[in-house]
């Protein structure tokens, strides 16, 4: 994922459209970080995805995902919990 693909996922906000669906970052090293955390951090994420050159880093955000039905996701950096499309109560 680009910095400018980053960006315009920012943009759109944590809600897929259509259907508002909540979104979240994915990280090259599997961590998972809300919209939240990666607008706080984003000189980290610019830093962390100008210096990637196909190790494992932090902050380098590798894809945006939709949180179908996991009730216990939780962002790896702010520790909030990320809502679930179907299996919130």
């Amino acid at each position: 994922m680009t910095l400018k693909d980053i960006k315009a996922a920012l943009r759109n906000g944590k809600y897929a459209w259509p259907g508002g669906y909540p979104l979240y970052f994915v990280c090259t090293d599997g961590a998972v970080l809300s919209f939240e955390a990666v607008r706080a951090e984003w000189r980290q994420v610019v830093a962390s995805v100008l210096a990637y050159r196909g190790g494992s880093t932090d902050w380098h955000v590798t894809m945006v995902e939709t949180n179908w039905e996991n009730p216990t996701l939780h962002c790896e950096h702010t520790g909030e919990r990320i809502e679930s499309a179907y299996a919130e109560d």
